[in-house]
């Protein structure tokens, strides 16, 4: 089974965040310091976030910590860039960063 993961960007560094399905946590790659400081901090706090249902009046508040599992650590993401300046770049080639993680 492949780990979850997808390109971060932050100040003109590019980098990724994994999720390690064995060892049940997140990892931050980047190379700027502050912005992996950042996007650790927040994505190790769980986080009440407003969930919908059957319509768009139908949210109920749950509790997502990142380590719990991919989907949680999915959700938590969406939260990431309006708290820290770290950019989720969920259509950039997570691939293709990891190889050339600069632009």
């Amino acid at each position: 089974m492949e780990n979850f993961s997808v390109a971060i960007s932050f100040r003109g560094s590019l980098g990724w965040v994994e999720y390690d399905d064995v060892a049940k946590k997140f990892i931050v790659n980047l190379g700027d310091d502050e912005g992996k400081k950042l996007a650790e901090e927040f994505l190790s706090t769980p986080h009440k976030i407003k969930v919908p249902h059957e319509t768009l009046l139908d949210f109920t508040e749950e509790t997502f910590d990142a380590n719990d599992s991919a989907e949680s650590l999915k959700i938590v993401l969406t939260r990431l860039w309006e708290a820290t300046g770290v950019h989720v770049d969920w259509s950039r080639p997570v691939d293709y960063v990891k190889a050339h993680p600069h632009y």
